[in-house]
């Protein structure tokens, strides 16, 4: 039963109700075995660690033993301009304007970095007088006749690390990053032009492959697909159905639809959990996505769970780690739940709410699942930190200053895979660096800086409420080239009982608030709001124009002509 009830305090109208989920909650079940209340509990300040470190790390005159991490390649591949370069881990000997000519560097970080900065509302456009959006176009590998981002400006340093030309999700994964940063500066000159070369390729692709995506990578030069000493990776299909479907949304080529939903259904096809790095969590939200938006039926449970299991086979243990480690839960993070006991990574974990948050959009029913898992890994994310990791759990904590407080160990694992350091108790904080260049990468090269760029993905999705325990995610933070859409929030209460959350409209602003669980207003005409939150349950709150016009079509609720729910279930 709702309990509607208004009263004035402090000058101001607050409305109260109380949310009893009327979409059935769908479970994952990897995410049933996480601890309600993950402890010891903090939820940290994302949004302001991004914003640390844009401000630390691009700075040219930065100072310490392996500072500046940035630096400026004039080699010009692909593209008449200079562009700036950045570490992949601290000290990384491979890297820098001094090695290998200065063109060593990822596009997982430029563009993570570049993205996450955007999240957080960082113009990096026109920063510093340098426009590192422009910059990315040289990661557009059109020398080679690829013609799609790749995570290296050119094939000269591609054996050096990280995968070029030979591991299907390092071809694919940045290409993802440059549509996302594509949607939030669409007036770059020439991105248009490389967003369509790279949906046509994409496209051309799949029609080559048809449906068997049973392969270590496709060169997309002589658009052949390739075997080599890597996993087969099928869920390359979900890049690119996930790149195809943006490119529909964003040019309304039809084929770009046709192409999507091709790639889509060989993901769907796999009979084992095809998972490699972390392209399986585009795959379940564009199912949702597609399945409310196109009326689609796509088996998104399946690929769901595929994301989190940790059930592939070549990939042995991929998936979401679960797990309460001498006191410490550190369920939620993303990487191998296998590997010694367990080894889960930043970049993977901050980079699989991207999809997995804005899905609950389109299907409200996994918003207790999604909402349990996310307070468990932004719980969990902050021990990748060496200010907020105990000593004792720390491989370097005498060296870790050198990552002034924004760079990240690269992962959290149960026994540590180095030698020298058997003796740290878990969770172990470290990274691979060393292993990378063994007996010259140094120590501190344990600091991830590639991964420690993607912060912005949860700064700008996670907010604190008035309750500690109860997040606001923000639903539209992440979710790319979507429809037009209203403010849109999913919070979970993790608790054994009810708790009150205050929810507010836009400064300045009223609303009418609906919630897409139980399929009801909740507020109407209100700038504030409090919001009962019964136990374990969940509420997707919309703020909409105070009295907008409902209408429906199909499944979808609208106001205003804008759809609010994609699967409204009448009374």
């Amino acid at each position: 039963m709702n309990i509607f009830y208004r009263f004035l305090l402090f000058g101001f109208l607050i409305t109260g109700i109380s949310i009893n989920a009327q979409v059935k909650q769908q479970a994952i079940p990897r995410v049933d075995k996480m601890a309600d209340m993950p402890k010891p509990f903090e939820i940290i300040d994302y949004y302001k660690l991004a914003h640390n470190f844009d401000t630390t790390v691009y700075d040219f005159n930065a100072k310490g033993k392996f500072w500046p991490l940035v630096w400026v390649d004039t080699s010009q591949k692909n593209y008449p301009q200079d562009v700036v370069g950045m570490y992949t881990a601290i000290g990384d000997v491979r890297q820098g304007p001094a090695n290998n000519k200065g063109m060593f560097h990822e596009a997982l970080a430029t563009m993570g970095a570049t993205l996450g900065a955007t999240l957080v509302g960082i113009d990096k456009a026109d920063q510093q007088h340098r426009n590192y959006v422009a910059m990315l176009k040289n990661y557009f590998n059109s020398e080679t006749g690829w013609d799609i981002m790749m995570n290296n400006t050119c094939p000269e340093v591609a054996l050096l690390g990280g995968g070029y030309g030979r591991d299907w999700w390092y071809d694919v994964y940045p290409n993802l990053l440059f549509y996302a940063i594509y949607d939030k500066y669409p007036n770059e000159p020439g991105f248009e032009e490389i967003a369509r070369k790279i949906a046509d390729k994409f496209y051309e692709a799949d029609v080559i492959l048809k449906g068997n995506y049973d392969y270590s990578y496709f060169d997309y030069g002589k658009m052949k697909p390739m075997k080599n000493n890597i996993c087969s990776q099928p869920d390359a299909a979900a890049g690119h159905a996930w790149i195809l479907y943006s490119a529909y949304k964003k040019f309304g080529d039809k084929k770009y639809l046709d192409g999507a939903a091709s790639a889509l259904s060989a993901l769907e096809s796999q009979t084992t959990n095809p998972t490699y790095e972390l392209l399986m969590p585009f795959g379940a939200y564009l199912a949702a996505r597609i399945n409310a938006e196109q009326g689609k039926t796509y088996d998104l449970d399946k690929m769901l769970h595929w994301s989190f299991d940790g059930t592939p086979i070549c990939r042995e243990g991929w998936g979401v780690l679960v797990g309460n480690w001498n006191g410490y839960d550190i369920s939620g993070i993303v990487g191998s739940t296998v590997d010694h006991g367990g080894y889960g990574f930043l970049m993977n974990t901050y980079d699989a709410a991207w999809p997995l948050v804005p899905m609950v959009r389109y299907n409200q029913s996994y918003a207790n699942g999604i909402g349990k898992w996310m307070l468990n890994a932004a719980n969990a994310s902050r021990f990748f930190y060496p200010q907020y990791m105990p000593d004792e759990h720390e491989v370097i904590p005498d060296l870790a200053d050198e990552g002034k407080n924004v760079i990240a160990y690269e992962g959290i694992i149960k026994k540590s895979n180095h030698d020298q350091y058997q003796k740290v108790e878990a969770p172990v904080a470290q990274g691979d660096g060393p292993l990378w260049v063994p007996g010259k990468n140094p120590q501190e090269s344990q600091l991830s800086v590639y991964g420690s760029g993607h912060v912005g993905i949860f700064g700008s999705i996670i907010k604190k409420t008035n309750i500690e325990g109860i997040l606001q995610l923000d639903l539209l933070a992440t979710d790319f080239f979507h429809d037009r859409a209203y403010p849109s929030f999913l919070y979970y209460n993790p608790f054994n009982e009810s708790k009150i959350i205050t929810v507010n409209a836009q400064k300045g602003k009223k609303v009418d608030v609906y919630d897409i669980v139980s399929g009801t207003f909740v507020a109407k005409n209100i700038s504030s709001a409090k919001v009962k939150l019964s136990a374990k349950n969940s509420a997707v709150l919309v703020m909409v124009p105070v009295k907008g016009k409902v209408s429906y079509s199909g499944s979808k609720m609208l106001i205003n002509d804008v759809v609010v729910d994609y699967n409204f279930q009448k009374k």
